[in-house]
């Protein structure tokens, strides 16, 4: 197994460029005050929402080593040309094993930040009941890619993140939100499909990598804002209501 197949870009160099882009912008709407709003109500001043956004995507080219799983034999179909006929046989192939990594940037930022916010703003049992509902629907909807690993769609650990939250904690909606869209999508994702991934004959599985990063890196920035927003449709309407 080479150490080279650790480190790799886990988006397209494309979307990369996109999401530069909206860290750019992300930052003008720091100066004037919009994100630097969200994540106030989250106790993150906004030079450090910065720092952690871009440690985030910076560090998704990271992962580090946790368990080598065992190599195995298997079966795969190898195609042939015959005389311009295609067709496949059965072979057997030495697979050497899967390395199990953990993303810097889709992993362990986002486990730090959940247990920071989960003591900080003690909202422990809200918060690991809207984990185990995001971790159940990303479960649900994770799908194992042979070759790849295992992805997820980008919009549903957010929007189910933020609909749970401002159910079981509005007054801190966004926190619940940040720490259950990043560890329900961890959990349901990656840990609960490891048990699959040593038969994808992928390399390297890293958790909080590839096809959940940029769910994770997502969730972080819409779940908080989608919250956010709840909250503050709803301070208005209390003003309105009291005037």
């Amino acid at each position: 197994m080479h150490t080279s197949h650790l480190q790799y870009i886990p988006l397209p160099w494309p979307l990369y460029a996109v999401l530069f882009i909206v860290l750019g912008i992300l930052s003008v709407f720091i100066q004037i005050g919009i994100i630097r709003y969200v994540y106030a109500r989250l106790g993150i001043s906004s030079a450090t929402a910065m720092v952690l956004l871009l440690a985030s995507l910076l560090g998704s080219y990271i992962n580090i080593p946790v368990v080598h799983l065992a190599g195995e034999t298997m079966i795969v179909d190898e195609r042939y040309d015959f005389f311009g006929m295609e067709f496949s046989m059965p072979a057997e192939v030495d697979w050497p094993g899967t390395i199990i990594a953990i993303n810097l940037g889709g992993a362990v930022i986002p486990i730090l930040l959940s247990l920071y916010l989960l003591a900080r703003k003690r909202i422990w049992l809200p918060g690991l009941i809207a984990t185990a509902v995001v971790s159940a629907v990303c479960y649900r909807l994770a799908t194992p890619v042979q070759g790849a690993g295992i992805t997820i769609p980008v919009f549903i650990p957010p929007l189910t993140a933020c609909a749970i939250s401002c159910l079981l904690a509005w007054s801190e909606a966004p926190a619940v939100a940040y720490v259950s869209g990043s560890l329900g999508t961890l959990i349901g994702a990656d840990l609960m499909n490891l048990g699959s991934i040593q038969y994808l004959g992928t390399p390297v599985a890293s958790i909080g990598g590839a096809g959940t990063f940029d769910g994770i890196f997502i969730t972080g920035i819409f779940a908080v804002v989608l919250a956010s927003i709840a909250g503050a449709l709803n301070s208005r309407g209390a003003a309105r209501d009291s005037a």
